[in-house]
């Protein structure tokens, strides 16, 4: 009985959140128009800088894993470190952004309701609207190694999905938790560093070998960048099994951190 009536209150509290930002879809949309224009503002490269940095990193991991450490991934190198940093780069870009999001429109937070938790989802929409900016070089590289994706690519709508939620997820949990605790932003630099090399971004962690590479495996969001790599350059279908517990932790953490996100609204105003 007492299960019954905690699903029913969360089933509850979860048609308030989601009906609450179909309510305020404008709104969001206008945030995350805004940040996207202020992000590039009075830039020289403006939206190049979505391309630039991506590629500048896979120059560099590229003469690394081909003429220092080489590695064997049966791709092509320079493509394969393309497509692991873009999604890197939406994971990471949108939590910077996410982080500050709430403290840097402390204005708004204090003074005017509406869902808070637009702010770290629009940093997510920009991050995303970048992402697709910088696919357009992936598909320039396919193109040049003639790769052709197959019916697997069917797929990825739901890799996206995954890796939306995912993403979604951390940022409320760090947008709130930078409001709490200043000092959030400076830990979180130097978890992302860490980050990006406990991920299968530039090299294969199925290498690692040993209880290392079993509990680096662990990473969602290795599989999901795993799964991109299948559906767009191997020709197959994402391993069903990583991808799923991926999935399922993703949602499960999205749903957690939203609800942890609007019960703590009430103490935002204060810590401004």
């Amino acid at each position: 009985m007492h299960r019954e009536s905690l699903a029913a209150r969360l089933a509850a509290t979860a048609r308030v959140l989601v009906r609450e930002q179909i309510e305020y879809r404008e709104l969001f949309f206008q945030m995350a128009r805004r940040d996207l224009v202020l992000r590039y503002k009075q830039t020289v490269m403006g939206f190049g800088w979505a391309i630039f940095m991506p590629l500048v990193n896979t120059i560099v991991f590229t003469l690394v894993f081909t003429r220092v450490a080489p590695v064997d991934i049966g791709l092509p190198y320079p493509i394969y470190a393309y497509l692991g940093l873009l999604a890197w780069n939406f994971f990471a870009s949108s939590l910077r952004f996410a982080t500050v999001s709430l403290t840097s429109n402390g204005n708004l937070v204090s003074k005017v309701y509406f869902p808070r938790e637009i702010f770290p989802f629009s940093a997510v929409g920009v991050a995303l609207v970048d992402t697709a900016i910088g696919a357009t070089v992936l598909i320039g590289m396919m193109v040049y190694y003639q790769i052709t994706p197959g019916w697997p690519l069917l797929a990825l709508p739901i890799v996206i999905a995954v890796h939306v939620a995912l993403t979604a997820a951390v940022a409320l949990l760090l947008a709130m938790g930078n409001l709490f605790f200043r000092d959030v932003k400076y830990l979180f630099d130097i978890v992302l560093q860490v980050g990006m090399f406990a991920t299968s971004v530039v090299y294969p962690i199925e290498r690692v070998g040993g209880s290392a590479g079993a509990l680096l495996a662990l990473n969602p969001l290795t599989a999901i960048i795993n799964a991109y790599r299948a559906v767009l350059l191997q020709h197959t279908w994402p391993a069903p099994a990583p991808l799923a517990a991926a999935a399922a932790f993703s949602l499960a953490a999205l749903a957690g951190a939203w609800v942890l996100f609007h019960n703590g609204e009430l103490r935002f105003a204060e810590n401004i």
